[in-house]
């Protein structure tokens, strides 16, 4: 039986009569998908959505990453590099469902990206490869899903490379993901014998045509010789959802070969709970399976409809709220990522969970606690942009010319306000200086800074104290490095940057107490605050913690906030060579007041001085950031690897064989890392690869403590 695929745009249909939507909308709130496509560098996330584009009738020409022509990677930096650097969404249709997608960066430096687009998705789809399975960032994007409690599919990719392997990707989805990966769909042949796929819950063979982009796709007979597979994998996929699903289950007790309908109702239930993710299987680049990949989003992956109601707290009264997904509820929405565009200027991408984000009406920040009007509303395409009216409950757009707004900020109405979660986002771990060419120049590059700060919050500037030089940090060397070429080619500002510096921390290995008397005049009056800390070393990542070991009668609660802050600057600064410290329990112990001369003012002066003075008597450390290397390498040049990564102070964590590959995983400290490709690619003849990303902060070797301090 022949099917062809039309790869036009659906007509709109409405799929619901829910009296909680509004008459405006185009697709019923039950037919919305909010996706993302997450995975390692170069598994195939661009190459797929590209795919899904073409087949859903959104561009009408497949661009590709390599020739760089990939519609979603729209930077000229990602183009020339061939990867992605930020997060792309588009809006496509399929089978009368409205799909939004955000594509998301593989590379660890731009993880900020995949943080941002998972916390306001309602699904994702894990692009695995299927030569090199679960990888570093594989893991990373998951965990980060899991955080949020995204439903997810996987989509084992690049079936038809060289030593392709389906099923030991899922059983590592299985082992080292700890996911409860049950295939849906299994490969019909390999490497350059892959064809198509045998789809388990129809129990069909899907074939795609090779003439015309894999647009045809013929149903077949299961081929003989994966038969009794097939009939294996659909009856443990039928046992699984029986499991966690009770209509299933009564199905299967009346017969065990489940109807298609019922088994992809109990599929579903099972995917929105995250207690199944499905695994679906092909070849983008090569245009076989994204079709039936689309149709798992549809059917599978839930609508905002199936998601919990948002929750957040009032900012007047700090007790806890939520909000129903529905047209009619107030307004509750979250900017999760701003962007410059040189057409449009300030551009906010907001998700809107509850209520309706018309064009021209007062928002309300209440981080700001200010309003600003909306001027313009804009349905995205990768750099495109759509004028549109409305953004209903549910749905994914830009505002255009909110000044006020950052990341994480709340979009809401003034009569109803409400405070959603923020976004956590990782701490820089590498810096370098950097200065205008010319006098001319300076202006320009603290706007163009500022600008890149606004829509990264991982990127950060100051200025340092000592020698006045402005200072970036970002998550890498390739964050900085994309940073530069933006400043250059985007901003037409000429700078100089200086070598990539590492971040360091300051930390405590031991107790130590210290204090401090303030007593001074300012402005006439006499200010006067006595006060007594201990500092203590928290556990790796713990933070830092204030906490007060007095009564009131010692310390008056009007001060305490002066104190918090006090202690927070220092905290800030550093004792061994400014930097900051982390992981460290600050308690107040004492403190001695005046009846007329004591102030906040005194008080937080005296947190500084005495925080400082504990740290000194606790044993102080200076702490590198360590990252986690992963290293693919042809067996012959393994020696070579293993000498370089030792001579950098490198701790092998493991090495096992992978096809013809040696994949060795080891911690090494971000500074014996600068420069590393052209190190590797000279020891393996440019024919080894790797990975790394941030992973803990570790005491300096006391050797180099004095080197790194100039002491």
């Amino acid at each position: 039986m022949n099917s062809t695929v039309n790869h036009t745009k659906h007509k709109a249909g409405k799929g619901s009569d829910s009296p909680r939507e509004a008459e405006g909308r185009a697709y019923a709130l039950s037919t919305v998908r909010n996706i993302g496509i997450v995975a390692h560098i170069d598994a195939g996330k661009t190459t797929t959505s590209e795919r899904v584009l073409y087949y859903s009738g959104k561009v009408h020409k497949i661009g590709e990453v390599h020739d760089g022509t990939a519609t979603m990677d729209w930077m000229i930096q990602e183009q020339e590099r061939g990867i992605t650097i930020t997060s792309a969404a588009t809006t496509c249709f399929w089978n009368d469902h409205q799909i939004n997608i955000i594509d998301t960066p593989g590379h660890v430096d731009f993880t900020v990206e995949v943080e941002r687009s998972l916390r306001v998705l309602d699904g994702a789809v894990g692009v695995f490869c299927a030569v090199g399975g679960v990888q570093p960032q594989s893991e990373t994007v998951w965990r980060q899903a899991t955080k949020y409690n995204v439903p997810r599919l996987a989509f084992v990719n690049k079936m038809d490379r060289m030593g392709a392997d389906f099923h030991k990707v899922v059983d590592e989805i299985q082992t080292k993901l700890k996911a409860p990966a049950t295939p849906i769909q299994i490969p019909i042949g390999a490497a350059e014998n892959f064809s198509g796929l045998v789809d388990l819950i129809k129990m069909r063979g899907v074939i795609f045509s090779e003439d015309d982009m894999g647009s045809n796709i013929e149903y077949v007979d299961i081929p003989a010789e994966l038969a009794a597979d097939a009939e294996a994998y659909r009856a443990d996929l039928i046992e699984k959802i029986a499991e966690i699903d009770e209509q299933v289950l009564e199905a299967y007790m009346e017969d065990a070969d489940v109807s298609e309908e019922t088994l992809v109702a109990g599929l579903r239930r099972a995917t929105i709970a995250n207690e199944i993710v499905p695994v679906l299987v092909g070849s983008s680049l090569k245009n076989k399976g994204v079709q039936p990949l689309l149709d798992a989003v549809v059917s599978l992956l839930p609508s905002p409809l199936d998601i919990p109601a948002v929750a957040g707290v009032s900012p007047k009264s700090e007790n806890e709220l939520s909000r129903e997904v529905s047209d009619f509820e107030p307004l509750t929405g979250l900017v999760f990522k701003m962007a410059n565009d040189k057409f449009v200027g300030k551009l906010a991408f907001v998700r809107v969970y509850a209520g309706q984000l018309k064009k021209g009406m007062n928002i309300y920040n209440p981080r700001t606690k200010k309003r600003e009007r909306i001027g313009r509303l804009l349905r995205l395409h990768a750099n495109h942009r759509e004028d549109i009216d409305t953004l209903y409950a549910g749905e994914i757009g830009g505002m255009v010319g909110q000044k006020l707004f950052t990341t994480g900020d709340t979009v809401c109405s003034e009569n109803d306000p409400i405070v959603l979660e923020n976004i956590e986002f990782p701490e820089p771990v590498i810096s370098m200086a950097i200065e205008p060419k010319t006098t001319g120049d300076k202006d320009a590059l603290v706007d163009a800074l500022r600008d890149m700060a606004d829509e990264d919050p991982t990127f950060h500037t100051s200025i340092h104290e000592e020698t006045g030089q402005t200072i970036i940090r970002g998550m890498g060397e390739l964050h900085l490095e994309i940073i530069k070429d933006r400043i250059l080619r985007e901003y037409k500002v000429k700078a100089n940057a200086g070598k990539p510096m590492v971040a360091y921390r300051e930390s405590v290995s031991a107790k130590g107490e210290g204090n401090f008397t303030f007593e001074r005049e300012i402005g006439g009056d006499h200010h006067f605050a006595a006060l007594t800390l201990s500092v203590a070393p928290a556990a790796a990542g713990a933070g830092n913690t204030i906490s007060f070991d007095v009564s009131n009668k010692i310390i008056p609660d009007a001060y305490r906030k002066g104190i918090e802050e006090g202690i927070a600057d220092a905290l800030l600064t550093g004792v061994l060579g400014n930097f900051a410290i982390i992981d460290a329990k600050v308690t107040v112990i004492g403190g001695q007041t005046h009846d007329t001369d004591s102030s906040e003012v005194a008080f937080r002066s005296a947190a500084v001085m005495a925080l400082r003075d504990a740290v000194n008597n606790a044993a102080p450390v200076l702490l590198e950031p360590i990252m986690l290397l992963e290293i693919e390498t042809p067996e012959e040049h393994l020696g070579d690897v293993m000498g370089d990564l030792n001579s950098r102070r490198g701790r092998i964590r493991e090495i096992k064989s992978s096809n013809d590959l040696q994949i060795v995983r080891a911690d090494v400290p971000l500074a014996e890392v600068f420069g590393y490709a052209t190190s590797l690619r000279s020891l393996t003849k440019g024919r080894a690869s790797y990975s790394m990303e941030p992973q803990a902060f570790d005491p300096v070797p006391p050797n180099m403590t004095d080197a790194i301090l100039n002491r």
